[in-house]
């Protein structure tokens, strides 16, 4: 499984693990990766994403995941949210007309 925010786009960095000697070993510093569905009220319905916890934060601040996805541009989007993205456009579309 990915463990790729799909928001935030956070992945896993390297670095050593360094004992009381000053002995180096490779390790992984892992995201805090999770499971959420987000509600989108334009769709009227869940989405599901693997999210950091930064990036449920980071959709809390930009107003909710509507108002997230209109705010960042297309190709900053993971490759996953795009048609969402454009299905939330088409429906505001809609709706104003």
């Amino acid at each position: 499984m990915s463990q790729r925010c799909m928001i935030t786009g956070k992945a896993p960095m390297s670095g050593h693990r360094v004992s009381h000697a000053q002995n180096k070993t490779k390790r992984r510093f892992m995201p805090n990766i999770q499971d959420a569905s987000l509600y989108s009220e334009v769709l009227e319905r869940w989405v599901k994403v693997r999210v950091s916890t930064n990036g449920l934060r980071t959709v809390e601040h930009k107003g909710g995941f509507d108002a997230y996805l209109k705010s960042t541009a297309k190709t900053k989007l993971d490759p996953a949210l795009r048609p969402v993205k454009a299905e939330v456009e088409n429906a505001l579309a809609e709706k104003k007309a």
